[in-house]
């Protein structure tokens, strides 16, 4: 093999990245795997030690700064950390230092999360903040003064007055989790770019040359530790971050010294176990000898000190192959695109699907059947595949399309115009909403069964009792009784319940059937205007908007219901059960009150608010939850509170149970 030259295109794909990383804020690949070829880079100079050179990677930390930026020459050199990714290299690092040492004690250990940021080093002179510097190559980095200046966690002005007179800080600016969701939300909104992570967030906001910029990042700063100063603070880092605090600096609160790998391991699983709590990014622990005069003893190799590690955990972030995409149905009838991938080990398991979460995701981030992808996975978050890796595009990928009939039922799709989701339109017959639909046809406001609640729903779906809602009325009063926690009376009562649903509204039946957007509210206009059930299925969608508080979205969404025959079927086996309601007239003068909005507030002297509103809309009122200028009228009890000052403030009528009555009869 020629190692030669493939210790050169290694090189070439390593500084690369560091470009991409370091200057553009654009990373090309994951960590895991920039961090495989580093591995691969080091192992190959160790077996060819002639073949290292001064500028290869493996000799220096990160990259040239930006030119837009004044250059700051560190006067102590602001080196990386070598990694451990396992328990059995961490031992090894523990080892080597006790060998070099020739110390075989418990060795006391500086433990501190692993922020994923942007580190820095920020200098005072007299206790006065005078100039803040990036890594850069760990020699030379880029002058950042003005927007560590707005970072609020940085001080201004050490504290006390027993601070040296230089003392340069060294820490890591970073992105808390909410600041960076509410910037990439601002974002959406616009329509710009969106950040791929809070460490390029962190990174791209220092790196503006308005400050202003960085002050509404809302930027936060943990010290880790001290590169120039002029006495000495203390002989070991732990006890130098408490004094560093005393004068000001933030440390974070996690950080402990302790004794022996098992203690450090411990340190390692809790620090694992309460990363997603956190507000920020971690992606490690940090392992640092504590004991000054020891980590002098140790020393450095070219880029790294001997006396420090960071501990990786497992991978978060990995690239496998998009092999296809299926589309999940999910309770409500939304489709999701879940993509298949070419299974790979990520977040301490092996993933082979990945969530798309809609079609609007999948456009904006180019996804393609067959792309490179990178795909994360968090904890117990499902895994999501965050972006493609476009530079390792084939020459013909396939797009992705939403199917138009749904893959569990075989109903049509729709999707309304800027809405992210698409949505199974059968949703009386549909097996993946059959739960939630079951459920709300049984719900106090819809056929009111009493008995028929979410656990025993869930209990009869599972086993494979109730298929839709028209089940519900073939149900055995043995079989129910035989469920668990149920007996012969609670099977009667539920039985009994049932065949009393029987007798409902036609408003009720409209809102139990579940179509989407209409509520109790449309429900009653659709029965008070249209009368019969017979002309809700035929109405089309123009004559749909001719009716009060109803558009053309909740009038597609009711056609469209309609027009499905798996609904059809359900409804049609609802009615030959017995499901009926009395006549509705539908004469001028029973809606005298039609395009009237009225509001309800206070204690009526003979009847409920719930009494009041149905004889309101018996008569074609609407009646509203708040008072405004559209009100036609306040109907107002004993102890109507602010919605009557609004009232009476917006020159709204103001009418008693009596007016309330004259007003019906």
């Amino acid at each position: 093999m020629d190692y030669k030259n493939k210790i050169e295109a290694l090189r070439q794909r390593i500084n690369e990245h560091n470009y991409r990383y370091y200057v553009l804020d654009a990373p090309l690949v994951p960590d895991v795997e920039y961090d495989r070829l580093f591995r691969e880079l080091q192992q190959l100079e160790l077996e060819h030690p002639e073949l290292i050179v001064a500028d290869s990677p493996t000799q220096r930390v990160g990259a040239k700064p930006l030119a837009e930026f004044s250059q700051v020459t560190h006067s102590v050199p602001m080196l990386s950390l070598d990694n451990a990714f396992d328990e059995e290299e961490f031992a090894a690092f523990d080892k080597r230092i006790k060998d070099r040492l020739k110390q075989y004690d418990d060795i006391v250990f500086a433990c501190e999360p692993k922020l994923d940021g942007l580190a820095v080093s920020i200098r005072y002179e007299m206790g006065d903040l005078v100039q803040a510097a990036t890594r850069g190559d760990g020699y030379v980095g880029e002058d950042i003064t003005h927007n560590i200046r707005t970072i609020h966690a940085v001080p201004l002005q050490l504290r006390g007055n027993d601070y040296p007179k230089v003392l340069e800080v060294r820490g890591e600016v970073f992105m808390p989790k909410m600041s960076f969701e509410a910037l990439n939300a601002k974002a959406r909104e616009k329509g710009e770019k969106q950040f791929a992570n809070p460490r390029n967030a962190a990174a791209g906001s220092l790196r503006q040359l308005d400050p202003r910029v960085a002050a509404q990042r809302q930027l936060s700063f943990y010290c880790y530790g001290m590169g120039d100063c002029d006495i000495e603070i203390a002989t070991d880092h732990v006890a130098t971050l408490q004094q560093l605090q005393l004068w000001g600096m933030r440390v974070n609160e996690l950080t402990e010294g302790v004794a022996g790998l098992d203690a450090c391991q411990q340190y390692y699983q809790h620090i694992l176990d309460v990363r997603d709590s956190l507000d920020y990014e971690i992606d490690g622990v940090v392992y640092k000898v504590n004991d000054y005069a020891l980590q002098e003893t140790l020393g450095f190799v070219s880029r790294a000190p001997r006396w420090a590690i960071a501990y990786k955990f497992p991978a978060q972030e990995e690239i496998t192959e998009l092999l296809g995409v299926d589309f999940q149905v999910g309770r409500t009838g939304a489709l999701t695109p879940v993509a298949r991938l070419k299974p790979v080990f990520v977040g301490g398991v092996t993933v082979s699907n990945a969530t798309l979460h809609n079609m609007d995701e999948v456009e904006r981030k180019d996804i393609h059947l067959g792309d490179t992808v990178i795909v994360r996975r968090a904890g117990d978050v499902i895994p999501e595949v965050l972006a493609v890796v476009k530079a390792k595009r084939p020459d013909k990928v396939q797009a992705i399309v939403m199917p138009s009939q749904c893959p569990v039922c075989g109903s049509d799709v729709e999707r309304e115009e800027g809405e992210a989701a698409a949505r199974c339109s059968g949703g009386l017959y549909c097996a993946a909403q059959r739960k939630e639909a079951i459920k709300h046809y049984a719900s106090r406001k819809a056929m009111d069964i009493e008995g028929l609640g979410d656990k025993l729903v869930e209990q009869m779906v599972n086993l494979d009792m109730i298929n839709t809602v028209a089940d519900i009325y073939q149900l055995d009063v043995v079989k129910v009784a035989g469920m668990e926690r149920m007996a012969m009376k609670s099977a009667q009562n539920l039985m009994d319940a049932i065949e009393d649903s029987k007798k409902t509204t036609l408003a009720k039946f409209i809102y139990a059937l579940g179509i989407r957007e209409v509520g109790e509210a449309t429900a009653k206009s659709l029965a008070r205007e249209l009368g019969t059930l017979t002309k809700i299925k035929s109405a089309t969608e123009e004559s749909l908007q001719d009716i009060s508080d109803i558009g053309p979205i909740v009038a597609a969404h009711l056609y469209r219901f309609f027009r499905q025959a798996h609904n059809l079927e359900v409804i049609d086996a609802l009615l030959a059960a017995g499901i009926h309601w009395p006549k509705l007239k539908t004469s001028d003068a029973d809606l005298s009150l039609k395009g009237k909005t009225y509001v309800i507030t206070g204690t009526l002297p003979s009847m409920t608010r719930d009494e009041a509103k149905a004889l309101l809309e018996a008569k074609g009122a609407k009646v509203a939850g708040s008072v405004s200028k559209k009100t036609s009228g306040l109907i107002a009890g004993e102890a109507a509170g602010s919605k009557l000052t609004k009232a009476q403030q917006l020159g709204v009528e103001i009418l008693d149970e009596a007016d309330l009555k004259a007003l019906i009869n």
